[in-house]
């Protein structure tokens, strides 16, 4: 990507897509009030239909059905903190959404279906594969697949408790930008393109200094220009990062947090990008509230803020990555830790100190040092039950154990390449 121009390189892919994952934040899709706001959405769905006319097939992920039911339901803001009372609101809302959109479509002549997808269709491989086979027939047959998390029986959007997180298990997704981008992965789209109501990513303001300093984050945060900040702490030219081509920690720490009325922020789209890069896709963060914002993305023009990278992430591997819920872990000697992260080794029994938690074959674990700090996720071949009496049979040299697979190379990512 360095040996070539943003600019032209922008233009060629995005003209270029063909298969394009489109997401409305819910600052885009309602109003204060948690109405429909149909002035801005029809705009976007006209942008869609041409695109679906012209031959691009196109996905959308819609937020906003919370908000509706809300609105129709005519409760408090301060109701929404129950998980419970926001169940039923995605209940509500959700019919509503899609009633909108189907009115909306019809006007142009496109035929939509409602996919409603719970963590369990990407944790489970089959139901993940399932689900590609049905999303690639919805759009042989010209159909638009508008898709949503099935809040209804699903909380991991809903919830904000964080003692998953503090156990080490993390959520496949807990926001529509990341399933967006799971699903853009799973399709193999060329693009992602998430509008929200913010312009695209943006440095922090620096702290005031006397003279003019000229932030180049071209090494350290993947960017591919150079920003100058004036003394009084202001940009001087306030418009987004245009280009960024690594995501780094440090530009990780750039994002903020939750905005007010979704429940992602920039850092959840960071995280979206990040995931559609390593699918050998492009992102788009920009403003879904610019006039003709997605004939503009498309047509290449340099607007909001375009993630991009030449590197590609196999499809199995990306699934265990991003997709797979991790469901326990195996902690391993320094030898074994060696020979993963310094070779082409596969995981072996008799690597193996212990197990910690329960789980099946073929699930997903994490794989952890003597210290507990995980350096690798894999595809586990037995369950935990099997894996404890292999590790023992390896320490008391029973014939026959010691070279047992427990997780093969192909079926490996090391964190570094998460």
């Amino acid at each position: 990507m360095a040996s070539q121009d943003p600019d032209t390189e922008r233009q060629r892919r995005l003209r270029a897509a063909q298969r394009v994952v489109i997401k409305l934040g819910t600052s885009v899709v309602t109003g204060a009030g948690g109405e429909l706001w149909a002035e801005r959405i029809q705009p976007l769905v006209r942008s869609m239909a041409a695109l679906i006319t012209e031959g691009r097939q196109v996905v959308l992920v819609s937020s906003g059905a919370v908000g509706l039911g809300a609105g129709r339901l005519e409760l408090h803001p301060s109701r929404l903190k129950d998980v419970v009372v926001r169940q039923a609101c995605a209940a509500v809302g959700q019919s509503l959404l899609m009633h909108a959109y189907e009115q909306l479509f019809r006007l142009h002549d496109v035929k939509i279906a409602q996919v409603l997808l719970t963590e369990d269709d990407f944790t489970d491989f089959r139901r993940y594969t399932n689900l590609r086979r049905t999303m690639e027939k919805l759009l042989k047959l010209g159909v638009l697949p508008i898709i949503n998390e099935n809040d209804t029986v699903s909380t991991a959007e809903l919830e904000y408790d964080q003692s998953l997180a503090a156990s080490g298990q993390e959520r496949v997704f807990g926001d529509n930008d990341r399933l967006a981008a799971l699903v853009m992965s799973k399709l193999e789209a060329d693009a992602l393109i998430l509008l929200t109501n913010v312009d695209g990513l943006f440095l922090h303001q620096p702290k005031a200094t006397n003279v003019k300093q000229t932030v180049s984050l071209q090494e350290g945060a993947g960017l591919s220009n150079s920003i100058t900040k004036r003394s009084d702490g202001e940009d001087e030219q306030a418009v987004p990062i245009p280009v960024v081509e690594v995501i780094t920690d440090e530009l990780k720490a750039i994002a903020k947090g939750p905005s007010a009325g979704g429940r992602g922020g920039m850092l959840t789209k960071l995280e979206a990008a990040q995931i559609a890069m390593q699918a050998g896709g492009v992102c788009i963060i920009a403003n879904g509230k610019t006039p003709e914002i997605l004939d503009r993305i498309v047509a290449g023009e340099q607007i909001g803020t375009m993630f991009m990278s030449t590197s590609r992430m196999a499809g199995k591997r990306r699934w265990i990555t991003y997709a797979a819920g991790v469901r326990g872990r195996v902690i391993v000697n320094e030898g074994a830790r060696e020979a993963i992260m310094g070779g082409k080794a596969s995981l072996l029994a008799s690597g193996v100190m212990r197990v910690e938690q329960q789980f099946a074959p073929q699930d997903v674990v994490s794989i952890a040092d003597c210290d507990g700090h995980e350096f690798a996720r894999g595809i586990i071949n037995c369950a935990s039950e099997e894996a404890a009496r292999l590790i023992e049979a390896t320490s008391t040299h029973q014939l026959g154990e010691r070279g047992r697979v427990l997780v093969t190379r192909d079926n490996l990512v090391l964190s570094e390449q998460r």
